[in-house]
Order: C-alpha cells, then structure tokens, then sequence
C-alpha cells in the first residue's frame, strides 16, 4: 500500500478500507484513548499516592518519635521522680519568713567565730523573682584574708542557700597591722515564692 492510496481512503466509508489501515486506525485511536484516560484518570490517582506517600513518611516519623518516648517512658518518669525529689530538698534549703531571722543570726555568727568585726550588716529590700523572693543584705567586714575565707567556707556550710556577690576586698591604712583588710560584699539568701501568700 503507498500514499496515493491512503489519499484515495473514503472517511465515510471506513468498511472498505484495507486491513492494515483498519489496524493502524484501531491502534491509533486505541492509544488517543488510552492517553485521554491516563490524563483524566491516572493522572490524578497519581498526585493521591504521592501526597498520601508523604503523609506516611511523615506519620512515620511521627510514630518513631513516639515510640522513642514510650520505650523510655519508665525512664522518664524515673526521672521526674527523681527532679521531684531534688526540688523538694532544695524547696527545704530555702527559708520560710520566720526562718530568715533565724538565718540573719547565723550569718553573722558565722563572721564573728571567724574573727570578723562587722561595720555594716544591712538587709536590704525583698525582691520578687519568678519562682523565688531574694533577700540581699549588705556587709562590710574587718579581718584577714583567711578569715574571709573561713567566713565564706562558713557560709557555704550553713544549711539554708546564701551566695556571695560583688565582692571587693581592699587594704585598710592602719599602721598597727598591715594584714588587715576590709571586704565589701552583698550576701543573698533566697526564700520560696509561693511563702509570701501565706
């Protein structure tokens, strides 16, 4: 068959037209259809399963993490037990309002068995944190260095929570003993916060 058949092929009369033109016509309008329907159909099924492939990718993930944390959910919980019980014993080192007093004495105590002459002992103003009430005293004490020392060793034995800040240790212009010194400093002691509503 050549193209001067094919030229001669009557549209209205495809009956008559040679088998291997009927073949060709059937096949191509077998793959026009079959190119429509991927289109329309497969298309769209496809783009699903994408979509659907990446939320159980991400599901995936998700159900990973989570399977992390019940493995190690004993774990945590043993350690919340034991951050309980860290901040209930912190929660004890903090004085109530009635122990402040109590602790104001033993502070300066402290200074005196270390050999410490006190020329200022001031508490100053609360002050409001977050979770927590501050209570700065300022001091201003006479001795030697070791005995600074011994009063901050002192300090840090004491069984309520006091920290020491801006510390400032100077000479002091006396003839008699030249080891002397003064030391300026502010003293913190901490209280709970949930003590001031009561």
């Amino acid at each position: 068959m050549d193209l001067n058949q094919l030229n001669q092929l009557d549209l209205n009369n495809y009956g008559e037209w040679p088998l291997q033109v009927k073949i060709i016509a059937i096949l191509i309008v077998c793959i026009a259809l079959g190119a429509v329907a991927y289109y329309y159909d497969t298309t769209p099924l496809l783009e699903e399963l994408s979509s659907q492939q990446q939320a159980e990718q991400e599901l995936r993930k998700t159900f990973e993490v989570k399977q992390q944390k019940a493995a190690n959910l004993q774990a945590y919980r043993d350690q919340l037990v034991q951050m309980q019980e860290l901040f209930g014993a912190m929660l004890k080192q903090l004085p109530n309002q009635a122990e402040v007093a109590a602790l104001l004495v033993d502070v300066s105590q402290t200074g005196l068995a270390n050999a410490l002459e006190f020329e200022r002992f001031e508490p100053q103003n609360e002050l409001n944190q977050e979770f927590y009430v501050e209570l700065p005293i300022i001091i201003r004490v006479r001795g030697q260095y070791h005995d600074f020392g011994r009063f901050v060793s002192g300090l840090a034995a004491l069984p309520r929570i006091v920290t020491i800040h801006n510390i400032q240790i100077s000479g002091e212009n006396t003839k008699g003993n030249p080891e002397r010194l003064v030391m300026q400093a502010t003293l913190k002691t901490y209280r709970y916060q949930e003590e001031t509503a009561k």
